[in-house]
């Protein structure tokens, strides 16, 4: 976890106060197996989720939307479009749902979406990159979801010429992006060469001056270790620093579907046993953490607080 320089100016349009910690306890995939569908139905019911980002693309993103209208009535549900250009498993794929040209840099030579991001930073053309992305929300609103956020597959669209793409959509629609702020050390830390750095954080003063809500924080439970679950989620509370903090996990109840697709299998099994867990809601009530969803950012940036 990082800290940056200024306090979030959303932490006092919320009503906190800068020292406080907050964390949206956010599910990525959904809707990427069935897996995925069953698990988040099982979090939204248990009440420690605070927030959801379904891939669209997906063959099982009908019935993640389903299950979100199942839940409807579930006070402040939040779910998001898991904005997603890239497919990386070998034995399940997903295609773009706005086109199938070749020509539009965002299919693979069989026909998919990319397995990596460096080969949609390198081959995608700009127009189709909206065309794609456009077309993900705009289904995701067709099938009657009440977005609250749009987030991004495997970051891939932090990347100087996709991001202004992302913000624009954000900006077009009134959602929050997920996006972390920096200043241009800040991205050189996380890994960027001083140029993509100094563009960077550009792009994210630029839109957080105009109004975007933008995330402090980003912690991700891990996807290589998968024992002493509990015990890794209550360092990361402890860790937590005050702003707010994008904590991702990506549930999926076990089965031989997930089994054969993602050899990470046993860690998005041990998200969805952690999440459905009486010691990790204990965990979290005691840890001082607050939590909040994209539901309440998304209100205050359209009312303009």
């Amino acid at each position: 976890m990082t800290h940056y320089l200024q306090p979030n100016p959303y932490l006092k349009k919320l009503g906190f106060s800068n020292a406080d910690r907050l964390a949206i306890l956010h599910a990525d995939d959904i809707g990427m197996c069935q897996g995925s569908v069953a698990a988040y139905a099982d979090l939204i019911d248990f009440g420690i989720l605070s927030s959801a980002a379904m891939m669209v693309p997906c063959s099982w993103f009908p019935a993640a939307a389903a299950s979100y209208h199942q839940h409807r009535d579930t006070p402040k549900l939040d779910v998001g479009v898991h904005l997603t250009l890239t497919s990386e498993w070998d034995n399940y794929r997903w295609r773009p749902i706005s086109t199938c040209e070749p020509g539009s840099g965002l299919l693979d030579a069989e026909g998919y979406f990319h397995a990596l991001a460096r080969y949609v930073h390198e081959q995608a053309d700009s127009t189709a990159i909206d065309q794609e992305l456009q077309a993900q929300i705009e289904r995701a609103l067709a099938a009657g979801l009440d977005i609250t956020h749009v987030d991004t597959h495997m970051l891939t669209l932090f990347e100087p010429r996709l991001l202004p793409h992302y913000f624009k959509l954000a900006q077009v629609y009134r959602l929050p992006a997920f996006m972390l702020r920096g200043d241009a050390a800040q991205w050189h830390r996380w890994g960027y060469d001083d140029e993509t750095a100094n563009v960077l954080a550009a792009l994210t003063q630029a839109v957080e001056e105009q109004g975007l809500p933008l995330c402090d924080h980003f912690y991700m439970m891990s996807l290589t270790e998968h024992e002493a679950r509990l015990q890794e989620g209550r360092r990361a509370l402890a860790a937590c620093p005050a702003g707010i903090t994008h904590f991702v996990i990506h549930p999926v109840k076990d089965g031989p579907e997930l089994r054969a697709i993602a050899p990470d299998w046993r860690s998005r099994v041990a998200d969805y046993e952690l999440f459905t867990s009486e010691a990790w809601k204990q965990a979290i009530a005691e840890s001082g953490v607050q939590v909040i969803g994209y539901r309440s950012l998304r209100d205050a940036l359209r009312a303009g607080i």
